[in-house]
């Protein structure tokens, strides 16, 4: 089976499965050393009282942070999130978040990645630091 992949080398699979998929995450920047995703903030991802969900955020850091990290390791491996922290700093109810991830550290077996999250107006809206493994891959 060919393995589809776009001009920054991403698998198509990450552009069409999934999460990513359902909330309508986008690549809008994707390199070794900076990633940046995006997201429509509707009512799909607020929490009950109308607000972006704090849970929305974490995932869109760790997902910029882990495509990031796979554009950092070699052929047969993988990432996967072993830690995040995240700081909210203020609320969304509508418009765009970016997550903009660069690296702290690339290690063999570890990586450190920094996430800020922003608006479209550029107001921080979430900070983040992820920690990811680097696995072998399954065969096949």
């Amino acid at each position: 089976m060919p393995d589809d992949r776009d001009e920054a080398g991403i698998p198509a699979h990450v552009h069409n499965n999934g999460v990513h998929a359902q909330l309508d995450i986008e690549i809008v920047e994707a390199a070794p050393d900076r990633v940046v995703l995006s997201l429509p903030i509707a009512s799909k991802v607020h929490q009950p009282f109308g607000i972006l969900h704090g849970g929305v955020s974490c995932l869109l850091a760790e997902s910029a942070a882990s495509l990031g990290g796979q554009l950092n390791v070699r052929e047969g491996k993988g990432i996967v999130g072993i830690e995040l922290n995240a700081s909210h700093l203020r609320s969304a109810t509508t418009g765009t978040l970016f997550a903009a991830a660069t690296p702290v550290r690339i290690g063999r077996s570890i990586q450190v990645w920094h996430i800020e999250l922003s608006d479209q107006d550029g107001r921080s809206i979430c900070d983040a630091r992820c920690t990811l493994a680097v696995i072998d891959l399954p065969a096949g």
